[in-house]
């Protein structure tokens, strides 16, 4: 299902995850990936991330952002099997995945783009969803491509329910921005698979 959304290219698949399979994926992934929380430099100053994360991915490739740089483990049989499962689907090709442990509702990530230079000019995010359901939004950075006049209001909110897909491809990380915003409803534990390709 594509999304509609200037200057971005969104497509949802709700039911990528097979619904019999959901919860014995999230067990697998919660259990068997090295989960770790790690500290970024936010104005000068190291905070722990609201969440675990895990890096995983071809050849050691490392990813940085925000002052962090992570060292890729290889990968697990039940990643890999999901990476080629997205790859066949989508049509993209994918040598990497950061994994997100949301533990509860407070667990969040701020508003960023996934602009980094090693993810190329025009990045491809393919989000996979296991668990309590999340809230995903998005807004435009600017107003339009011509301009770098911020825009603050277009936004557009997503259910990630468990067993979807997201992927964000074309000039979506260019224009837009994402986050999973801090929730006071009760929530179970999220994970979220996000495979991508480093360029370098």
């Amino acid at each position: 299902m594509k999304i509609a959304a200037q200057d971005a290219e969104l497509d949802f698949y709700p039911d990528f995850i097979d619904r019999k399979l959901r919860q014995v994926l999230f067990d697998q992934l919660y259990a068997s990936l090295a989960w770790q929380q790690d500290e970024i430099v936010v104005y000068g100053k190291s905070v722990a991330i609201p969440r675990l994360q895990a890096w995983y991915g071809d050849n050691q490739l490392a990813y940085q952002y925000s002052g962090l740089t992570m060292i890729a483990k290889p990968w697990t049989s039940t990643l890999l099997t999901l990476k080629q499962e997205i790859e066949q689907h989508t049509g993209y090709r994918f040598n990497s995945m950061l994994a997100n442990l949301y533990r509860d509702g407070s667990d969040t990530v701020g508003w960023h783009s996934d602009d980094e230079p090693e993810l190329g000019s025009e990045p491809v995010i393919a989000s996979l969803s296991v668990g309590a359901e999340r809230e995903f939004q998005l807004k435009r950075r600017y107003k339009d491509k011509h301009s770098k006049e911020k825009q603050i209001n277009e936004k557009i909110s997503i259910n990630l329910t468990s067993g979807s897909l997201l992927v964000m491809a074309g000039s979506t990380q260019k224009y837009w921005q994402h986050c999973i915003p801090r929730t006071k409803k009760p929530k179970a534990a999220r994970i979220n698979l996000t495979f991508r390709y480093v360029c370098f």
